[in-house]
């Protein structure tokens, strides 16, 4: 194992996100801030609590999992696709590192990008309401295995994106509407039946059951589930990533 290209890697990506601080940090503090106004006052003055837990805090798993799912994918395919589009792709893939180095170094940085971003999103929940963790080494737990999981799922995006318009298309059009689908502002129980059953084919509802599961001891899904849900589509993830470098897809194109 190439330690010195995971480090080279992963310390260039750390060093441009430190570049870009106030896109990368404020920016979704102040939308996750927006977000509490919006539906924690507005909305939860209407509605009391659910499953037992007020509006305001059942709410705060849901605004973590939608900032990071987001700056997950967006942070490490864009990471591997400036290389790409700048032509600088062919000195990484002529470096003495593996597949395993290359994509460990990009997803690793993504991911500790966007847990920094999701625990600042939960100090910063503090500061609007009242919450308490029953589970917390769960929850840092099912935090970090979705940032690796979703970075995985960037790098893919950034691998198979040809311009910016595609880079921003998955993240845009695909991630955050299945964030707002899946439970992430209110409990699939509160659907009707036929919708409860048609949202359990999203798989962000896994996600954010089980971290919520860990801040309040309440799921819409088994925790198990959860579980493997996030195991199976890390495997999934890795998988293609091999398939990408094995066969040479839109690396050099």
């Amino acid at each position: 194992m190439n330690l010195h290209a995971i480090r080279a890697i992963y310390t260039f990506e750390m060093n441009r996100a430190l570049r870009t601080l106030l896109q990368s940090v404020v920016s979704p503090i102040l939308s996750t801030s927006l977000y509490f106004v919006v539906f924690g006052a507005a909305i939860g003055s209407r509605i009391e609590t659910v499953e037992g837990v007020s509006y305001g805090a059942f709410i705060v798993p849901g605004l973590i999992m939608l900032s990071v799912l987001v700056q997950s994918v967006s942070a490490a395919s864009f990471g591997i696709f400036a290389p790409k589009y700048s032509g600088a792709i062919y000195e990484l893939l002529s470096a003495p590192a593996s597949f395993i180095e290359v994509t460990a170094g990009y997803v690793l940085a993504a991911a500790t990008r966007s847990l920094v971003i999701g625990l600042i999103i939960l100090g910063t929940s503090f500061l609007f309401i009242d919450i308490t963790i029953l589970h917390p080494f769960w929850m840092i737990g099912f935090l970090m295995l979705t940032c690796l999981s979703f970075a995985l799922f960037g790098f893919i995006i950034g691998i198979w994106a040809r311009n910016f318009e595609q880079l921003q298309l998955v993240p845009m059009l695909i991630v955050t509407p299945l964030v707002f689908l899946g439970g992430s502002f209110y409990s699939i129980t509160m659907l009707p039946p036929v919708w409860q059953t048609i949202t359990l084919f999203n798989p962000v509802v896994y996600l954010v059951s089980g971290f919520r599961w860990a801040f309040f001891g309440a799921a819409d899904v088994s925790v198990g589930w959860s579980v493997l849900a996030i195991a199976g589509f890390t495997l999934v993830c890795l998988a293609v990533i091999a398939w990408i470098f094995r066969t040479g897809y839109r690396l050099r194109k």
